[in-house]
This record gives structure tokens, sequence and C-alpha cells, in this order.
């Protein structure tokens, strides 16, 4: 059975920084594509960033491009999204979503996603 446990969410200043982590068990991790969406109250759930099983491919938001990175340990199985120049708009609820069944492809869609975890929330004050 496939785990997906976030970690890290808060309360932060507006200009602060945070570190996202994310283990997903159960599986091989290195097969996982990986991805971080977000969901604020009343909207959609959207795309944040993702990185293939290979790591060689992420793509990322233009909303948080340039602020957001996402990287993974294989040995800790553990997928991060760092965080920083926070604006109050980041603010939302933080999922971390895994799937295996595709090699070395990314998507931006939830569809795609297999596995979800419960969600951290992150909430950026002004």
């Amino acid at each position: 059975q496939v785990q997906v446990v976030e970690s890290g969410g808060g309360l932060v200043q507006a200009g602060g920084s945070l570190r996202l982590s994310c283990v997903v068990s159960g599986r091989t991790f290195s097969t996982y594509t990986l991805a971080w969406f977000r969901q604020a109250p009343g909207k959609e759930r959207e795309f944040v960033s993702v990185i293939s099983r290979s790591g060689g491919t992420t793509a990322t938001a233009d909303s948080v491009k340039g602020r957001f990175t996402i990287s993974k340990d294989n040995v800790k199985s553990t997928v991060y999204l760092q965080m920083n120049s926070l604006k109050p708009e980041d603010t939302a609820v933080y999922y971390c979503a895994a799937d295996d069944r595709r090699a070395n492809y990314v998507s931006i869609t939830v569809a795609e996603y297999a596995y979800w975890g419960q969600g951290t929330q992150v909430t950026v004050s002004s």
C-alpha cells in the first residue's frame, strides 16, 4: 500500500521561506513521478511543480517560477518543495502526489496522479 505523507507547512510572513517534505512509501521510490499541487479556499487544486522519476526533468508553474524549487532524495524516499519569497497569494493547502504508471513523464494534471497525501497548510501573512 502506497502512503504519501507531507510535512513542513506553517505560518510565515511575506518574503519568508518554507521547505515542504513528502515521504512516499510502499513501492520503489525511484519509479515515481512526483508533484506538488495546492488548493486555496474556494479554488480548484492547481499544479505547482513536478519532477520526473529520473530527476532529470522538472516543471514549475509560472506563478511560482524563480521562487519555488522541487527536488528529491531517493535514499530518503522524500520529495521536497523549497519555497522562497513567499507571498500571501501562496496561502493554500499543499498536496504531494505520486504516480508510477508511466516511465519518465511529467504531468501538470490532477487526474494523472494515483497517490495523494493529506495536505499541509501553508499560510503567508502580509
